[in-house]
This record gives C-alpha cells, structure tokens and sequence, in this order.
C-alpha cells in the first residue's frame, strides 16, 4: 500500500495514472485495510480523474460459449 502511495503522489498533478480494478471504489477502504493510507491513495487517484464503470457480461464467457459453439458444429 505504502508503495501505491508513494507512486500515486510522485506522478500527482504530473503525469497520468491509468488504474484497472474489478474491485468498486466504495470497496477500496476495505480491502486496503488501513484507513488513513487508503485516504491518502483514493484522494490522489479520484480527484481530477475519469471514471469509466463498465458493465455487462464478461467477455471471457461470450468467447468461450461461441467457441463451444463452433466446436461442437464440426
């Protein structure tokens, strides 16, 4: 956690930070456990920053079931 920060507050306001999760945002406090750290990290990557939540199905099983499907008619 501590390194996330420290890399977090290296590139704030410097450069961009593209970060990818299956775990929602409400969650991180949690997960991360220690409360002040996990502030410090949600601050920097929230604010000024764009959120892009994606929903649907996954992907992995649209090709796997198209896969079996193409298998299993030859």
């Amino acid at each position: 956690m501590r390194d996330l920060l420290e890399i977090l507050d290296d590139r704030y306001d410097r450069a961009s930070t593209l970060i990818t999760s299956q775990l929602p945002l409400d969650q991180w406090h949690a997960y991360l456990g220690d409360r002040t750290v996990a502030d410090a990290i949600l601050d920097r990557l929230v604010h000024n920053a764009y959120k892009i939540n994606l929903k649907g199905d996954s992907m992995r099983k649209a090709r796997s079931t198209a896969t079996r499907s193409r298998t299993a008619s030859h």
